[in-house]
């Protein structure tokens, strides 16, 4: 099945489960969906940045502050965050939710579970997916972020995560 042809549930504004479709129906309908993403730091506190693989139909090239994907008809966000990353970066942790987020952003409106994983700095990213990887301090990812081109969820999301990370500690 390709990635455009995953079965998510669609949801409503609230986040309750309306149905199942394709992952591509809810893209081009503009139905809300659920998505799951992990932001990787290492034990220095540095967070993992990836640069899309130039082979994606979505977003291709750009870079991302986080990892992630559709949730699967059935998954709940934590089972989705953890699938990916073992996918796309060969990692095998257990991501903590933060918060979730309705998302007006990007290709199609979502709703965007955001999660947080401490991981060892070796990663195996799947080529197909990542074509490039390294671990940014968090000035040094504030510096990049204007000048380097992310996703439209890379910006949202580490705003949100700075501001959520601000108040827990």
């Amino acid at each position: 099945m390709s990635i455009v042809d995953e079965l998510v549930e669609r949801v409503d504004d609230q986040d309750r489960v309306l149905g199942v479709v394709t992952r591509r129906q809810a893209v081009r309908e503009g139905w809300l969906h659920r998505v799951a993403v992990t932001v990787c730091r290492d034990e220095r506190g540095r967070i993992l940045v990836h640069r899309r693989s130039d082979q994606l139909s979505r977003y291709p090239g750009l870079y991302e502050v986080e990892a992630g994907g559709a949730v699967h008809a059935g998954e709940s966000y934590e089972q989705a965050a953890a699938r990916e990353l073992a996918e796309e970066l060969g990692l095998h942790v257990l991501p903590r939710l933060l918060f979730t987020f309705l998302n007006r952003s990007g290709q199609s409106p979502h709703w965007l579970a955001v999660h947080e994983a401490v991981t060892p700095d070796t990663v195996t990213a799947d080529p197909d997916e990542v074509a490039w990887h390294g671990w940014l301090t968090e000035p040094e990812l504030r510096s990049a972020l204007p000048g380097w081109r992310f996703t439209p969820d890379s910006h949202e999301v580490f705003g949100r995560y700075l501001a959520f990370r601000a108040v827990r500690l």
